[in-house]
Formats: C-alpha cells, structure tokens, sequence
C-alpha cells in the first residue's frame, strides 16, 4: 500500500502522514516546499504547486491512495489564490487519480463550507451550502468540496471530511496566533453570549482520516459523503481560547466588544486593506466577526455510524499535552 498525502508537511498532514507510517503504508507527501522532518522519517517528498497539473500527476503515479489535504488557508488574500490553490488544485488531484486508475480520495473540507453567519447547534451534514460567503476560504473550499462529492462513481470513490478547528501540539496555525495575540493584549471577546463551539485535537483529526478511508470504496456507505468531525465536546469559545492562553502561561481574555463593532471594525479593515494593497492580514474581518460570535458545533451520528468515529482524546487530556510541548519548548 503507498498512500500520498497533498500537504504532508502541513500540522494535519504529518500527523496523518505518521499514522500510516505506523500502520506499515508506504507515503509519499507533495508540498510546496521540503520538510527534512518527513525526509527524516522515510517519507517520499516532492515540491510543486497544486495548480500544476504535471507536478500533481508525477506525485500521483503509483500510489494506491490519496489524502487531500493540502490548501490555502486564511482569512484574507486574494481570490485567485484561494481559487488557484483550492479549487484548481483539487480539480487536477481528481484528473490525476482518474488518469492513474487510483479508487479511493479522502479530501480535507471544512465545516465553514456551510457557514452562513449564523449560529451552527447541533447541525448534521444536510445543512445547506450558503447562497453567499464572507471570505474566499470557504467559498473555494466549497467549490472543492462539491467536486469531489461530485466525482465519486464506480471508478472513483471520494469522501470530505469537515474537521473544526484544529488544535494540538506542533500546531503552526491557531495555537500560535492565540499565544501571540494573547501576549500583545490585543485579544477581545465578542459579545457575551456564551456561544458552544466544537474543536478537534489532532491526534483525532488524523485518525478519523485513516477510519474513513478504511471503509472507503466504490458503492460503500462513506463514498460520495461529507462528515462533520469535533471531539464531540462543544464548550463556550472564549473558555476554550483561556485554556489555550493558561496552557502558554498567558493571562485570560476579560475585555469584549460588541459582535456589530467588531462587524464594523472588520468591514473597515478589509477596505484599508484591500485599497491600499496592505501585506498580511487585518486583524480583524468581517468573516473572523461572525466566526468568533456564533455558536458552532455538530452531529456527529453520521461519522460515528459510517465510519466507527469515536475521538480517543478528551479536550482535557489534549490540553494537558499541549501544555508539555509548549512548556518543552
């Protein structure tokens, strides 16, 4: 068995990327640039751009397997990039597996996908897609996600999975900016409605991917699906961004601000921003506004029952493990 795994050197992607490595699998990893980590590891590694259709094939070419992981993320850049990266890139991932005669995709969604501003409690996957997006992220992941749904048949066998914010040891991502943000002071809750939010440690991420793609074939119950996946433990957000600060030994969040405020501020930003062509990201959106104002968790009967999800770490023993590899650092 040789699995590939589009962003292999990414926080999802090397931690799914370790698991087969333990199962006996064979992985090779396509990235934009070398992770001597994976190289380390025994990891088959080659550099490309997803948008390119040549170097996505060369990746594709034996393997027997394919986890899409690999996208642009963020909050704010421009569409081309979202769209080159998301949509044009998993459009060439689904040529390439078609062209190399492989039968099993498991593609990396994101519940955004069908987030339309309001609060998300208890939703199971036939929540609609929304007729209009606040950022270029999940409108392309979206994009993506339909196509790969939509190429599953009886060559090829596809599945999204929908993990919800991420966290973990190693995370290069939401972690960090926490921590950061948390230490500048520059932290606000917004609003005080205590809204419950779903968020998954990583180590349950990667293994739900490695439980999907087991029972992943042509005609099978997981094939042509899209599965919400948390660790099943909603908690208010603000409390859940506290144990992230105490775990990095940094004082709580107590100041707040209004959802309309930070609605307006985002929408100000965003105009600053995109006017005067300004490099990063504003601190503030109106797509980061919503997020952080709406409550967001899910059903997870359909996973659990397609798929026997069940996350093996609790939000309190995942905390514990970060708070060690912080403290190591």
């Amino acid at each position: 068995m040789k699995a590939l795994v589009t962003g292999g050197g990414g926080f999802l992607g090397k931690a799914i990327v370790r698991l087969l490595l333990e199962k006996g699998v064979e992985v090779h990893s396509f990235s934009r640039r070398e992770y001597p980590q994976l190289t380390a590891l025994g990891v088959e590694h080659s550099c490309g751009e997803l948008a390119d259709l040549q170097a996505v094939k060369d990746a594709v070419a034996g393997c027997d397997i394919v986890y899409h992981v690999a996208a642009k993320a963020g909050v704010w850049g421009p569409y081309d990039e979202f769209y080159q990266a998301n949509v044009v890139g998993t459009e060439n991932v689904i040529r390439a597996c078609r062209e190399q005669g492989i039968r099993r995709l498991v593609f990396t969604s994101s519940p955004s996908v069908v987030f339309d501003g309001s609060d998300m409690e208890g939703v199971d996957e036939s929540v609609p897609y929304p007729a209009h997006y606040h950022s270029f992220y999940p409108q392309t992941k979206a994009q993506a996600e339909q196509r790969v749904l939509a190429a599953n048949d009886a060559a090829l066998a596809t599945v999204a999975l929908r993990p919800h914010l991420i966290w973990g040891p190693e995370d290069n991502h939401l972690v960090p900016r926490i921590l950061e943000r948390g230490k500048q002071g520059a932290l606000r809750k917004i609003g005080n409605k205590p809204c419950l939010v779903d968020t998954i440690y990583i180590d349950n991420a990667a293994e739900a991917h490695l439980s999907a793609a087991e029972k992943l074939a042509v005609g099978s119950a997981v094939a042509g699906k899209a599965y919400f996946l948390s660790n099943g433990e909603p908690l208010p957000l603000w409390e859940i961004v506290n144990r992230i600060l105490a775990a990095g030994n940094i004082p709580p969040v107590t100041k707040s601000i209004s959802p309309q405020l930070a609605y307006a501020i985002g929408a100000v930003l965003e105009k600053i921003y995109g006017g005067l062509r300004l490099k990063g990201e504003p601190h503030m959106t109106r797509f980061v506004a919503k997020e952080l104002s709406t409550a967001h968790w899910f059903d997870l009967s359909a996973a659990r029952n397609d798929f026997g999800y069940l996350p093996r770490i609790s939000i309190d023993e995942g905390m514990r493990r970060l708070q060690d590899w912080l403290a190591q650092r």
